[in-house]
């Protein structure tokens, strides 16, 4: 899927950089917020159609994150990429709303084949 906009939520600049590297050169348009405060302006913002969010932020966590945009933009794909791998946290993230988690370290490629599975489901329910 080519266009779609990714919005990454993560506060270590690296992994951030890192990730929207791989987005972009899959064909998406990507946005980055370093905090959940951030994350929840760009959302009004931007609109994206995908969310790729840590829990471990400064100020909002992403689980609070998860659970205003759920609110505000139900159709919303958010994935929870974390270093979290508790059965507790990964429970916890779906049940708030989150349509995939995964866990830090993580393959790039794996990341961009769920966004693109996620969108193909969708685009088969239209």
């Amino acid at each position: 899927m080519a266009g779609e906009k990714v919005l990454v939520v993560e506060d270590e600049a690296s992994i951030r950089k890192f990730i929207m590297i791989n987005l972009k050169r899959s064909g998406f348009v990507v946005y980055a917020a370093e905090s959940g405060e951030k994350a929840l302006e760009m959302v009004n913002t931007h609109k994206p159609d995908v969310m790729v969010l840590d829990i471990m932020l400064p100020g909002i966590d992403g689980f609070e994150v998860c659970r205003r945009v759920r609110k505000i933009m139900p159709e919303l794909i958010i994935i929870m990429l974390t270093a979290r791998s508790q059965d507790i946290d990964i429970i916890n993230g779906l049940e708030l709303g989150a349509d995939d988690y995964m866990v830090k370290p993580f393959n790039p490629k794996e990341l961009v084949a769920r966004i693109n599975t996620i969108f193909r489901r969708i685009k088969n329910k239209t």
